[in-house]
């Protein structure tokens, strides 16, 4: 537990730190655009979370020195290899000028980085063809950048409310700790408690608050972290199922593949192009947004910061089973398929004004009784 504590101390720390900085010298790391498809915040917030994060993980891999100083190479090799997703998000944050497209590189070049320093690939799936690409060694290092990446653009995807990506990675990275203690992967389960230690430094100071976002240097370098912790574990440990980490990040992947399609296909637009209709976007926009109450800027941030739980229950229904069933691969495809179909179904419904009972009943309790 002390690389938890210890990564969870630092990124409080320095996420505190950068959230007062900010303010006080208007930087340039707020983000002042509050009109935005995907912009639900009431006044500029700092959206460089991702700094104290990552810095947080590299505290907790420092108590590595003691006991687990053999892990501590290969901790530094992942860090170092995250540093092109990492820093490609950051300048963007900052400066604005980093197209999604060059971040999705900065990411493939950071799985191909890991594939190199780590030998973190893909190699096996339980998808018939795929199995066959990844059994040679570009295969699998083609197909693990091309999944890392689009992990690293699904968490950056959900992260459009208050503490919505940050708590689903914590849940995921818990999950992979838990798998990885079951296994004797303490590798794999100690990386995992420095990111959930440090993830909760800055979740505290984001959700409900709103003090600070995750911006898409955290979101990338999230989205990395988990792929390739999700990857090393599934490389080194046989009796992990293939569909475990699929099942487990099923919600961010999922919902990065229904936009695709509903952009692409549906609205004959850019696949890649910024919308308000994602699944957290109607959910706020059809049951907080206009609830009853004032329309002062902390009132908007707190029906901001509501809209997660509803999503952290979405994430907590592919979690679980992924958990109770991490080696039954039967078991978790029939989950990933009812994941499919149940989010499908749920976002139909909410599009076309029939929201399950219990989604508006919850919200009528909150507003009105």
């Amino acid at each position: 537990m002390l690389i938890l504590i210890v990564a969870l101390a630092c990124s409080l720390v320095i996420t505190l730190v950068v959230v007062r900085s900010a303010r006080a010298d208007d930087h340039r790391s707020l983000d002042h655009d509050l009109d935005g498809p995907q912009k639900f915040h009431a006044r500029p917030v700092p959206r460089v979370g991702g700094v104290g994060i990552v810095l947080g993980v590299l505290a907790g891999v420092a108590t590595l020195l003691g006991a687990e100083r053999g892990y501590l190479i290969a901790a530094l090799m992942l860090l170092l290899a995250a540093l092109p997703a990492f820093a490609a998000g950051l300048v963007e944050d900052v400066y604005k000028n980093v197209s999604p497209r060059r971040r999705l590189v900065a990411a493939a070049i950071s799985a191909l980085l890991a594939v190199w320093l780590l030998d973190a690939t893909i190699d096996r799936t339980a998808i018939p063809g795929l199995d066959w690409i990844v059994s040679y060694p570009i295969g699998a290092a083609i197909v693990t950048a091309f999944v890392v990446a689009g992990v690293a653009n699904a968490v950056n995807i959900i992260d459009g409310f208050n503490g919505l990506a940050s708590m689903c990675v914590i849940l995921i990275l818990l999950s992979l700790a838990y798998v990885g203690f079951a296994v004797d992967d303490r590798f794999v389960a100690l990386m995992a408690l420095a990111g959930v230690g440090a993830v909760l430094g800055f979740f505290v100071l984001n959700f409900p608050a709103g003090l600070i976002f995750l911006g898409d240097g955290g979101a990338y370098f999230l989205g990395f972290y988990v792929a390739e912790l999700a990857i090393l574990l599934l490389h080194r440990n046989v009796a992990v199922s293939p569909m475990f980490p699929l099942l487990l990040c099923i919600y961010p992947v999922f919902e990065t593949l229904f936009s695709i399609y509903r952009r692409k296909l549906l609205s004959g637009r850019p696949a890649g192009m910024p919308d308000g209709a994602h699944l957290h976007s109607l959910i706020y926009r059809r049951f907080l947004r206009w609830a009853a109450g004032e329309r002062t800027a902390r009132e908007l941030t707190r029906r901001n910061s509501m809209t997660s739980p509803y999503l952290w229950m979405l994430c907590m229904l592919s979690v679980i089973p992924a958990v109770l069933w991490w080696d039954n691969t039967a078991v978790l495809g029939v989950f990933i398929m009812l994941f499919g179909v149940g989010y499908t179904f749920l976002y139909w419904r909410i599009v076309r004004f029939k929201s399950p009972r219990w989604l508006v009943s919850r919200r009528r309790r909150r507003y009105q009784g």
